[in-house]
């Protein structure tokens, strides 16, 4: 048995049903009555029927778009709403499932397999067991002599030579009390002069994006170029001690100074207990009548706040460096898929450059309505709007392209882009020719302003930018009559509009001019 409630419901439904149905069949009736004074009997059936039916036409097209929409609503799958991730491991396998997404998208087979392979590597990172200490610095200043010493072992070439770590290396030991192991990368020195130099300083910058924590090692005050490096690695948002190395060589008092100019000069990027001394590997003493002593290395301050951070923080570092590295990685697929998505929308706009630039020689119309008709075609949009994922209706796209129309003729685009090519193609082309080609050429070229102008609408994520659709087409146009640029256009439509003009004058095939019979 039905509720009351819903009864009372059900029931005052079916009286309205009954009142509009009621009121339509009186409608009719009187309709019916009216036409019968005003026209034959065996026309008001047929009248009756024409206005019913122009009636139920003028409500669909007004009621048509309305179900569309519903439809479409109801059409499209609902966004799930994720869970936000509960820590950074978390937060970096969903960007790393996000890079899966976009490994499918990307075409170049090259690109793909290295956005792919650096996609495994720091997903394996996401499993390690290790924390990556890269310890940076420049050629001399004492890198793998303090590896040494804190491995207690000789690995690598240890000299006065600058570049002797042409590569990385990478050494692994145990801290009492970590349950993770510890991985040293000794880094190729920064600041070297020439062509390998820099390259050997990349590789180094590259091991200090993927580090958890970075050792700078200097041997005085930080130097402008130094300054500059220990900026760059700071910015990174990594954990970062600031090693004074060969405090052997300088007396205490000297070491008290070069350490407090050190903690001012990374002041707000450094607290000062991250900024420390150490002598790797110490000189030796000359002892009379016997052999030099060989001092032990003074690094126990240094392994001290090593141990400090990794067993307070390292947790924390190694969720904090694969988080970056997963966004970093995103990042470099987004572009390679950005890059790949222009490059298919310019291929779009130069064919419909040609389009236009066709459809002019084949049928010449008065300049300025057909530019501007030229430059605004509303397939082109369409066509790019699917390359950058948004599905536009027809008259969507129309409306696009007019409002870029518009612009071009109220900037004085049209009037302009024809000046330019016009005082280009007079030089060597009779005037008949001249004529023709300005049309084809030009309505070429003002549907590559506003298909490149499309581009950039797209691109951010269907927004003009600040300075609205005036700033966007304005931009395009000035790149476009650049003379490198504008030159490229005209030396493609020599072959593709001027010399096909020549042939049909030839032929005598011409189309007659705008206005001639």
């Amino acid at each position: 048995m039905k509720p009351p409630g819903r009864l009372w419901l059900w029931s005052g439904v079916a009286l309205l049903v009954l009142v509009v149905f009621t009121a339509v069949l009186q409608a009719i009736n009187n309709l019916l009555w009216q036409l019968s004074y005003l026209l034959p009997a065996w026309l008001v059936g047929p009248v009756t029927l024409l206005l019913f039916g122009g009636g139920a036409l003028v409500l669909a097209r007004f009621a048509w778009p309305w179900f569309v929409a519903w439809r479409r609503g109801k059409d499209r799958p609902q966004a799930t709403v994720s869970e936000a991730p509960s820590n950074r491991q978390e937060a970096a396998q969903k960007n790393l499932q996000a890079i899966d997404a976009l490994l499918e998208r990307i075409r170049d087979e090259v690109q793909r397999e290295a956005l792919r392979q650096e996609r495994q590597r720091v997903a394996e990172e996401l499993e390690r067991g290790d924390l990556v200490v890269v310890v940076f610095g420049t050629g001399s200043a004492g890198k793998t002599s303090l590896i040494r010493a804190l491995l207690k072992d000789v690995v690598g070439e240890v000299g006065a030579a600058m570049g002797s770590t042409a590569t990385t290396n990478s050494y692994r030991l145990r801290l009492r009390n970590l349950q993770r192991g510890l991985r040293l990368v000794d880094t190729p020195g920064i600041l070297e002069a020439g062509e390998e130099g820099q390259r050997r300083e990349q590789i180094a910058r590259d091991q200090a994006a993927n580090a958890d924590l970075l050792l700078l090692v200097v041997d005085g005050d930080l130097r402008a170029a130094e300054a500059e490096v220990f900026n760059a690695l700071a910015s990174l948002g990594k954990r970062l001690l600031l090693v004074l190395n060969k405090c052997d060589l300088r007396g205490e008092e000297e070491e008290k100074r070069l350490l407090q100019l050190l903690r001012r000069r990374s002041q707000g990027r450094l607290a000062p207990e991250d900024v420390l001394a150490s002598s790797a590997a110490p000189q030796s003493v000359p002892m009379p009548g016997g052999q030099p002593l060989q001092p032990p290395p003074e690094i126990d301050a240094l392994l001290r706040r090593i141990a400090q951070v990794l067993h307070s923080d390292g947790e924390e570092l190694i969720a904090d460096n694969i988080l970056l590295q997963s966004r970093r990685l995103s990042d470099a697929g987004r572009r390679l898929l950005s890059d790949q998505r222009q490059t298919d929308a310019e291929s779009v706009v130069d064919r419909y450059s040609w389009i236009s630039a066709g459809v002019l020689m084949a049928t010449p119309l008065p300049v300025v309505d057909l530019l501007g008709a030229a430059a605004v075609n509303a397939q082109m949009v369409v066509e790019i709007g699917r390359i950058y994922g948004v599905s536009l209706s027809r008259q969507s796209a129309q409306d696009l392209a007019v409002s870029v129309g518009r612009t071009l003729a109220s900037l004085g685009v049209i009037k302009g882009g024809l000046s330019v090519i016009s005082a280009t193609l007079s030089l060597n082309l009779p005037a008949l020719l001249v004529s023709r080609a300005v049309q084809a050429v030009g309505a070429g070229w003002l549907t590559r302003v506003a298909g490149l102008s499309f581009i950039t609408y797209f691109q951010q994520d269907q927004d003009w930018g600040d300075g609205g659709i005036q700033d966007v087409v304005q931009r395009q146009y000035d790149l476009n009559r650049r003379e490198s640029a504008l030159k490229e256009f005209l030396a493609a439509a020599l072959s593709r509009v001027v010399e096909p003009l020549q042939r049909q004058q030839k032929q005598g095939q011409l189309p007659p001019r705008p206005g001639k019979g």
